[in-house]
């Protein structure tokens, strides 16, 4: 399982594409943490907060195909 954190976090530090797709996952995170600490959210922020984790995940299984390509001896 370390073998993926250091993977990851060299992909981070060294893929452009990765580090893209990471960062924005992080802000699809931070928006969807804010819309979460509302008491309320009107009808326009809950279609928001529905796209926003369907994009999150998106980024995520594209992160994770990259992880899976490069994990992949040569």
């Amino acid at each position: 399982m370390s073998d993926v954190r250091e993977l990851r976090a060299k992909l981070a530090q060294e893929d452009p594409e990765f580090r893209q797709l990471l960062e924005a996952h992080q802000e699809k995170e931070r928006r969807l943490q804010e819309l979460s600490r509302k008491g309320f959210l009107t009808a326009e922020e809950e279609q928001e907060e529905k796209r926003l984790k369907k994009e999150k995940l998106q980024l995520k299984d594209k992160m994770e195909a990259l992880l899976r390509s490069k994990a992949r001896p040569a």
